[in-house]
């Protein structure tokens, strides 16, 4: 079956980056949804079923920490898949991103080897 997924992040190269290397990865890929950010993210995901949702940590208006803290207090959305992926490497945010129920975390530059492996454990 193929996973719709969600891509959030401030730069249009990186979602681009990121549709390319998770069919590198070769993930089954469906349709793919794009937001600038994590209010942008949330808008999506009332108009759009997705299977999986890659956010970046870092964004403008909402961040992915509060993105994910959304997504999971959202009885709809809280068994959702959600993997961090950034530049931050904090171990902070790692455990954050942890206890509020992210799937994964992967931070750039990352490779379609590393998708892989983190979908590999989801699906």
């Amino acid at each position: 079956m193929p996973l719709d997924v969600l891509i959030v992040d401030d730069s249009a190269a990186i979602r681009k980056i990121l549709q390319r290397v998770l069919r590198q990865a070769d993930v089954d890929v469906g349709q793919v949804y794009e937001a600038g950010d994590g209010l942008e993210a949330l808008e999506t995901l009332k108009r759009h079923k997705v299977h999986l949702v890659l956010a970046d940590v870092n964004m403008p208006n909402m961040n992915g920490i509060q993105l994910l803290a959304q997504i999971k207090a959202h009885a709809e959305w809280a068994s959702l898949p959600v993997i961090m992926v950034t530049t931050e490497g904090s171990q902070s945010k790692v455990m954050e991103a942890a206890q509020l129920g992210a799937a994964g975390y992967i931070r750039k530059p990352f490779s379609a080897e590393q998708i892989k492996d983190k979908l590999a454990n989801l699906f």
